[in-house]
């Protein structure tokens, strides 16, 4: 893992939300501007993810949308972004935001969103790619996930997600937006550190 400078936000694209989900996809955009990243995500207006990607255009950053052209048919695009790319897939779109992407936030979502997290974690694991993982645990909404992925790795079905090392986790867990960059310097230095340890 090099230096992250591209942080790709999964999240949901529905209105009608508690207002602490909206909350925390505001202070994502905001915060990761903030600290210097840009923003891909998945290109859309509404919801969440139209929350973020406002969030990260005023605080500053590069914001990249990449949508379907079967989605964008809805006029759910949106129109502000520093790029909005359209795509004819989904798993054009998916690939796309992996490629221009250093690192991964996941906030509470659907099952879209839940498609993007297993998708990004299986990868991961089958170490198609070295690139952090952060699930925002907000208000307890991943709990039952996490739960799940527990029960997974007791019964012999996955891999412990966190191996010795931070830098090969699979994932990392936190429950609020705050904690994201420092954790993402944090995997930097680590990932730099071990890299040098190796020359």
């Amino acid at each position: 893992m090099s230096s992250i400078r591209s942080v790709c936000v999964y999240c949901g694209s529905s209105d009608f939300v508690a207002d602490s989900f909206k909350e925390a996809a505001r202070q994502t955009g905001t915060l990761l501007a903030r600290s210097g990243f840009d923003l891909v995500y998945g290109g859309g207006r509404v919801g969440l993810m139209g929350i973020v990607a406002d969030a990260g255009l005023s605080a500053g950053a590069k914001v990249t949308g990449i949508i379907p052209d079967h989605i964008k048919r809805y006029e759910v695009d949106h129109l502000g972004l520093t790029e909005l790319i359209v795509v004819e897939s989904m798993h054009t779109r998916k690939r796309m935001m992996v490629e221009r992407s250093d690192a991964f936030v996941i906030l509470p979502g659907g099952i879209g969103t839940l498609d993007e997290m297993f998708e990004i974690i299986t990868w991961r694991q089958l170490r198609l790619h070295g690139k952090p993982v952060i699930i925002v645990n907000i208000d307890g909404f991943w709990d039952p996930l996490l739960a799940l992925l527990d029960h997974m790795t007791l019964t012999g079905f996955m891999r412990k997600p966190n191996l010795p090392g931070a830098e090969d986790r699979l994932y990392h867990v936190v429950d609020s937006v705050e904690e994201v960059p420092p954790l993402l310097a944090r995997l930097t230095e680590a990932a730099h550190k071990v890299k040098s340890e190796k020359m």
